[in-house]
């Protein structure tokens, strides 16, 4: 299996938050053998922020969610924060106006377990608030991706609970991503223990198929994803009708339309799935739709899911 480099040039020059002080990034230093180094022992959050020029700001989408499952995923790992929302929330305004964006940006918010420590360590939390400059994708732009049903099975409630955005359990998507990769594929489907479909690597899936749009439940082993969350009320405001059921493999073949969503993802459309198109093999006519409807709701057309930064 071929591992990936990632090539990406990273600001080490850029501000962010770390244990309560604004410092440069190449600055920030972690324990070699604290548990989030040695085990992934962190629960983390990512948040989009979207510059709009109407509004002239910076608009953070669904943050009080966003929150909220980070403080869950505390719970289920069973560590506690000594952070709460409004402190949170301050840290992630000084750190924009530390780098003074005004463009899109990606937000990451970690709690971690600090210092030397083992894999059942509770204590000391600390957090780190960093983020980078992230376009939104174009919905006139939407390119075609290839989907291959992964040989790695979605961890479940019996063994790393999929609720938590927990750094460890993306491990589990990094093998599905990889093993993709290798073999000519952009994007991993990967089933639950039951054999459904559960989602892909970082990002869930949705299905448009006799005029439903289907997306697995939770008890499909998938997290509890925001973006889904949004994409279905927004399906229904435009009258499309939704369902939430558990998916067969073979269902996919025969989709009339599938795509991956998340909040870094945005919306990625499926065009193949083991080699089989899916539909016509195009982007399709509804992908585009909800698509656009999703960047409307993110640029404020939704305002109860908007938290304005800089007004």
């Amino acid at each position: 299996m071929t591992i990936l480099k990632n090539k990406k040039n990273v600001n080490q020059d850029r501000i962010i938050w770390f244990k309560g002080n604004l410092i440069k990034a190449k600055d920030a230093k972690v324990a070699i053998l604290s548990p989030t180094a040695q085990f992934g022992l962190n629960v983390f959050e990512g948040i989009k922020g979207y510059w709009s020029k109407d509004h002239k700001d910076l608009l953070l989408f669904r943050l009080d969610d966003h929150l909220k499952r980070l403080f869950q995923s505390c719970k289920i790992l069973g560590i506690k924060s000594p952070y709460n929302r409004d402190y949170i929330t301050k840290a992630i305004k000084d750190t924009i106006y530390a780098n003074k964006y005004r463009c899109d940006v990606s937000i990451r918010i970690t709690l971690f377990v600090d210092q030397e420590g083992g894999w059942a360590s509770c204590e000391p939390v600390n957090m780190f608030v960093a983020m980078i400059n992230k376009p939104r994708c174009n919905p006139d732009l939407l390119t075609g991706k290839k989907g291959m049903v992964s040989s790695f099975e979605r961890i479940n409630d019996h063994s790393m609970p999929p609720r938590a955005k927990v750094g460890a359990n993306y491990i589990n998507s990094r093998y599905a991503y990889l093993e993709a990769q290798s073999l000519n594929y952009d994007y991993p489907v990967l089933l639950d223990k039951n054999r459904n479909v559960s989602e892909s690597s970082g990002s869930c899936l949705m299905m448009l198929k006799d005029d439903q749009l289907i997306t697995p439940p939770i008890s499909s082993s998938i997290l509890e994803s925001i973006t889904r969350d949004t994409l279905l009320k927004l399906a229904k405001k435009i009258n499309q009708k939704t369902q939430i059921r558990c998916i067969e493999k073979d269902e996919l073949y025969s989709a009339d339309e599938i795509f991956l969503c998340g909040t870094s993802a945005e919306i990625i459309p499926l065009i193949s799935i083991d080699k089989k198109l899916i539909g016509n093999g195009k982007v399709g006519s509804f992908t585009k739709k909800i698509c656009k409807e999703y960047f409307n709701a993110v640029l404020g057309s939704y305002p109860q899911w908007i938290t304005k930064i800089l007004n």
